[in-house]
């Protein structure tokens, strides 16, 4: 059976697509991107998903990419911020090895810089929306992490390095 090496998860912000591929290449595996998987298969951007097909529909996309990546990627497979927060993602990743990058409010509202390509960070007050998602998400994030790793004032190279050592070291020799 297929598994990935190492699952990211973690808020907008939070580096999964910079230290992803960073770390599949140290563990010299293929990088995949579920969110990637959904704009290739869709032909449409998660922006636009969201505005015409509302949160709703882009969580069933989001779980199938995630089944999907699961099942047949073998290197490290980054999810969308949301994707914990569906029950059928939960109970599939807890057969995985899964990363949180866990990213505070400053630093992830400084690497965001409120993107309105971020769809659920658009509106009002985009700052207080980013606290609320990460008071909610982080618990969920928690739960299913294997691994949690804060991102905050640290490089992707610094974070890359404790991850591949620790990744590296089979789950038998660490008991």
């Amino acid at each position: 059976m297929v598994s990935p090496r190492a699952v990211i998860v973690g808020p907008p912000g939070s580096g999964k697509s910079t230290v992803g591929p960073l770390l599949a290449a140290a563990l010299g595996v293929e990088f995949r991107d579920s969110d990637a998987d959904i704009v290739a298969r869709t032909g449409r951007t998660i922006a636009d998903i969201f505005a015409e097909d509302g949160e709703p529909a882009f969580r069933a996309l989001e779980e199938e990419a995630v089944a999907t990546g699961l099942a047949e990627h073998d290197g490290v497979l980054s999810l969308g911020g949301g994707a914990p927060l569906t029950p059928g993602t939960r109970a599939r990743l807890a057969e995985h090895t899964v990363v949180f990058l866990n990213v505070g409010l400053a630093a992830g509202v400084q690497r965001t810089g409120l993107s309105s390509a971020r769809p659920l960070l658009a509106g009002v007050n985009p700052r207080a929306t980013f606290k609320k998602l990460l008071d909610e998400r982080v618990p969920v994030y928690r739960a299913v992490a294997t691994v949690e790793v804060v991102t905050d004032n640290r490089t992707p190279a610094d974070i890359v390095a404790g991850l591949a050592a620790e990744l590296a070291v089979p789950a038998e020799a660490k008991e």
